[in-house]
């Protein structure tokens, strides 16, 4: 067969070299009662032709972001990426290049993680940045226990305006670790009190910037309460596009930023692969995980580039390491580097005018729908709206009906605040055209 390359033969000798007389005897262990008697209620097979037809009709049931005016954002966003980007991370240097534990032969994938490294740091306003994480979540969690181990405190306060999803990995990452986490209510409004809650047994405070409800905030005066307190700040970021337009909170105090780096150089693609983004300040360098592409000289003194601060117990010694992330996804960061480099500066405070001007707009024009009301006076690209006594999945659902992915409902996050049903997240960028925006806000008005 195409894919079972092993003959009868090869499996009985495969077999024979390790004791057993059949297939049957490695899953002796594994209780009757566990296992499938019989074939999965599949067909049994078909030819190819006639199997990618099949699914391609599965397929074509998906209301999909290509077919549809797409509003949806809560930490993921659609944004035009050039094929320029496509085309390189495709080339057999990167796409074959797995892991640079060999720098005499990785020179090209970690000079490239070297400028990343680079482009993160401007961008965050931060000192130092590392090689990328997995997504923005697993980058928060780390962040917080870097936290924990700088301070030697523990116990971590996170905002209500987090994203539920960096939460929730925080808390699971966490649990065994010792730190006690304590999570506000969602905060839409932007209301609760972080200076009231701040004591001397916190680690770090973490925040998002814009908010999960896409909430603009100014940290300077909470980063100067947290460290009269010896409290590290930590703030999330996770549509790193803003930062072409708002202050990157390394200029607002922060002692480490995360990221997820999805928006600049990946597609959206069904829930991943993410891109984690971490930076901190140089003073807490050797605390912080993952890995770190650094530049150097060989023995003919020229320029050369190798993974650097990265310990023995990182790899083999779980118990001992500041991290157990011993990775980063290279190729995804490598996408994120070379938009990034084609925008220039220029470039990306430019898109992101684009995306604000968007949002605006959107905004304004869902304000004159009646029974609508805007909960956010600050935002980048991203906002609440407030549906009065309808729930916003019954919105959603019914402007899914009429060809539109029209955001997401803040309860689908929040199951049980149930003050929070009428609330509908969306997001506008530049994939969004005018006309778009004007049958969104007319199938809204006919829907309410």
């Amino acid at each position: 067969m195409r894919y079972l390359p092993l003959t009868a033969a090869d499996r009985q000798a495969m077999l024979n070299a390790i004791g057993v007389a059949s297939v049957d005897d490695l899953y002796e262990d594994v209780p009757l009662a566990a296992r499938r008697d019989g074939l999965v209620d599949l067909p049994t097979g078909s030819d190819e032709m006639a199997v990618e037809q099949y699914l391609a009709a599965l397929a074509g049931k998906n209301q999909t972001a290509e077919r549809a005016p797409l509003f949806i954002g809560a930490g993921a966003y659609r944004h035009h990426v050039p094929a320029a980007v496509d085309a390189l991370i495709q080339r057999g240097e990167f796409l074959t290049s797995y892991t640079p534990y060999q720098p005499e032969v990785t020179q090209g994938t970690l000079q490239v993680l070297f400028e990343f490294q680079t482009q993160v740091a401007l961008l965050t306003g931060m000192e130092v940045a590392n090689a990328s994480l997995y997504d923005g979540a697993t980058a928060t969690a780390e962040a917080a226990a870097m936290a924990v181990r700088v301070t030697r405190r523990g116990k971590v306060l996170i905002s209500g305006g987090v994203h539920p999803h960096y939460r929730e990995v925080t808390e699971t990452t966490l649990q065994f670790a010792g730190p006690a986490i304590e999570c506000l209510a969602p905060d839409p409004l932007g209301l609760e009190d972080l200076l009231g809650r701040l004591t001397d047994d916190l680690a770090c405070v973490i925040v998002q910037n814009p908010s999960f409800f896409g909430r603009l905030a100014d940290f300077t005066l909470l980063a100067q309460n947290c460290h009269a307190l010896g409290i590290l700040l930590v703030v999330a970021v996770a549509e790193p596009l803003s930062l072409g337009l708002v202050t990157p909170p390394g200029a607002m105090g922060a002692d480490i930023v995360v990221a997820e780096g999805q928006s600049i150089g990946n597609s959206l693609n069904f829930g991943g692969p993410g891109l984690g983004l971490f930076a901190t300040r140089e003073k807490y360098l050797r605390q912080m995980p993952g890995r770190l592409a650094g530049e150097t000289v060989d023995v003919d003194g020229r320029r050369g580039w190798v993974l650097t601060l990265s310990t023995r117990e990182q790899h083999i010694r779980r118990e001992k390491a500041t991290s157990n992330i011993c990775t980063n996804s290279g190729l995804c960061a490598l996408a994120f580097s070379i938009h990034l480099t084609l925008l220039g500066e220029t470039g990306l405070t430019t898109l992101a005018e684009i995306n604000h001007a968007k949002a605006v707009r959107l905004a304004d024009r869902l304000a004159t729908v009646k029974g609508v009301r805007l909960l956010c006076d600050s935002f980048f690209n991203e906002f609440v709206i407030d549906l009065g006594s309808v729930p916003a999945d019954r919105v959603v659902e019914d402007l899914v009906a009429r060809g539109i992915l029209a955001g997401v409902p803040v309860s689908r996050f929040y199951p049980s605040f149930p003050e929070l049903r009428p609330l509908l997240l969306l997001a506008a960028t530049e994939t969004n055209d005018d006309d778009e925006i004007d049958r969104l806000v007319a199938a809204l008005a006919e829907v309410l």
